[in-house]
């Protein structure tokens, strides 16, 4: 029994939609690829990075670490969505549906495609943006070395 065709508009929008959880691999490769497995731990990180901000506020720095794992972790699934959506059909059926028919696929793909660049977009420099606010706010912070200090005043 040959397995079922795997639908680039189902991959694209579970990627979309899980693609930071790594669904959309466990649906192309199976529950034996590696890197789907990989993907629960770093988003995960992220959410306890973002609760951990909600909770203490901006200055845990633990935080400042953990959150932009959430917004790489939703980019990469976003990126991939509008990777699969615009793999061309032929070469699509190629990789994943060897000795089937070409299949056309529509609008389907197209907006999981254009919404993941919305969203994907927007995630992406949110989080550059946040990633370097906390680099400088932690510069900011740091002590002076001593060298630095400014001389006491003279003794009159």
């Amino acid at each position: 029994m040959a397995p079922p065709n795997k639908s680039k508009t189902l991959a694209s929008w579970l990627a979309f939609i899980a693609g930071s959880l790594g669904l959309h691999r466990l649906y192309l490769y199976g529950f034996r690829d590696v890197l789907a497995w990989l993907h629960p731990l770093p988003t995960a990180l992220g959410v306890i990075g973002l609760q951990r901000m909600l909770d203490l506020g901006q200055d845990d720095r633990l935080a400042w670490l953990l959150l932009p794992l959430l917004g790489l972790m939703v980019g990469q699934g976003m990126f991939m969505a509008i990777l699969h959506a615009l793999t061309p059909d032929e070469k699509w059926d190629a990789r994943h549906n060897p000795g089937a028919d070409v299949t056309a696929t529509g609008w389907g793909p197209v907006l999981a495609a254009i919404l993941s660049l919305l969203i994907g977009g927007g995630v992406l420099m949110a989080t550059v943006a946040f990633s370097i606010q906390m680099f400088f706010q932690w510069q900011l912070e740091a002590p002076a070395p001593a060298s630095e200090s400014p001389d006491p005043a003279p003794k009159p």
